[in-house]
């Protein structure tokens, strides 16, 4: 699978993307995530630009995924309770990963293509998540505690670093 930064005219194949992606998470019991519109058009315009959101493409040049990653200071992951990182070194944050369901091992490609740009990673999941929180186990990431995200809702943290 070829990953690369995704392009601003690329926006309705990626917004598509998420709506399959919300679908599939009603589909396998996680109701009270990705609500409300979210992600939004503008959030992932902007990063976008920022340039911190990415495509998954299949061998036929099909987006199939696509997801945010950055090495950066995620203010959401400042405080973590019940719980702590595994370490306080600079860190890779992923969000929003998410599969338009016409081909499996996406998140698996998405999280060892990260890993590769940044050995150390943070990402969060929501509770219902269990189709995140299963992926990210078999990648070898670590439940470290509990966070909370700017709405106040609570995600179950995770991290995962390779040693030098």
């Amino acid at each position: 699978m070829n990953i690369r930064k995704a392009k601003v005219e690329e926006i309705d194949v990626i917004m598509s993307v998420f709506k399959a992606a919300r679908q599939f998470m009603l589909k396998t019991g996680n109701s009270r995530q990705w609500v409300d519109g979210y992600p939004s058009k503008e959030l992932i315009l902007s990063n976008i630009r920022d340039e911190g959101m990415y495509v998954c493409l299949s061998e036929d040049e099909e987006v199939a995924g696509v997801f945010y990653f950055k090495v950066e200071d995620d203010k959401t992951y400042a405080k973590i309770y019940d719980g702590e990182w595994l370490n306080d070194k600079p860190y890779g944050v992923v969000h929003r990963i998410a599969s338009n369901g016409k081909r499996r091992g996406v998140g698996d490609a998405c999280l060892q293509w990260c890993m590769e740009q940044c050995g150390n990673i943070r990402i969060d999941t929501h509770r219902d998540n269990i189709v995140m929180q299963n992926i990210l186990i078999r990648n070898g990431y670590q439940q470290c505690g509990i966070i909370y995200v700017a709405n106040g809702t609570e995600r179950i943290a995770f991290q995962k670093f390779r040693l030098p």
